[in-house]
């Protein structure tokens, strides 16, 4: 695998654990729709949150979360109204990313809530 799935890989496990330790029940990881990949689907307090995992090994060219563009957000919308509608759920819903630099022992986790929102025109 290349490094840089490795480094994803980390990135979404190290977010998931985060993500449990603060309350979270993760329902669903790398669930797939059509184009789109939700890194992580989780409830809490009948919120489901869906969260974009981006993991980097330095900040060089920017912070994990300014690499979450227009389309991927158009894509992960289409992806939970989906999710919901098969699951039959009652939710509101929320878009968070959670950003992980792993440029050294300690990971530095940034957990963005309401990180974005979508509106189609």
């Amino acid at each position: 695998m290349a490094e840089h799935n490795d480094l994803g890989k980390l990135g979404e496990t190290l977010a998931a654990d985060f993500l449990i330790t603060n309350g979270y029940d993760i329902l669903e990881t790398n669930w797939v729709f059509q184009k789109a990949e939700v890194d992580i689907i989780a409830l809490k307090e009948n919120i489901l949150t869906i969260v974009e995992v981006k993991t980097r090994s330095s900040s060089d060219f920017g912070l994990p979360q300014d690499f979450v563009k227009p389309k991927k957000i158009k894509l992960l919308v289409k992806a939970i109204n989906e999710y919901i509608l098969l699951n039959d759920m009652d939710v509101e819903v929320r878009f968070d990313i959670i950003s992980i630099l792993v440029n050294n022992e300690v990971p530095e986790i940034d957990h963005l809530e309401d990180a974005f929102f979508y509106f189609d025109k």
